[in-house]
């Protein structure tokens, strides 16, 4: 069972940095350091939306319209958080 949790641990973790990298590189677009002219950023950017629309998706419809302002992502990571929290206080009693 601690390796589940674990793992679990380490799929938020992950999760946790890649919608960091998508939220940092959406920053560096709109303020037009990252040119998605260029293939790999292109790709990057393309792909990281391909991962993270299953995620964002069910939140964005349920917030209400705040114009130009996602906040999915915090949303998301406030989740992950509170995840990793409940994980963590739940692994002592089933690893020991």
């Amino acid at each position: 069972m601690c390796s589940f949790v674990y793992a679990l641990n380490l799929i938020l973790s992950i999760a946790w940095f890649i919608i960091l990298i998508h939220l940092i590189m959406s920053w560096l677009i709109n303020f037009q350091v990252l040119n998605l002219r260029q293939q790999l950023v292109a790709q990057l950017w393309y792909g990281l939306n391909r991962l993270l629309e299953p995620i964002y998706g069910p939140i964005r419809r349920v917030l209400p319209n705040m114009g130009g302002l996602d906040l999915s992502p915090l949303i998301v990571f406030i989740a992950i958080q509170i995840l990793r929290v409940v994980i963590a206080n739940n692994a002592a009693s089933l690893c020991y």
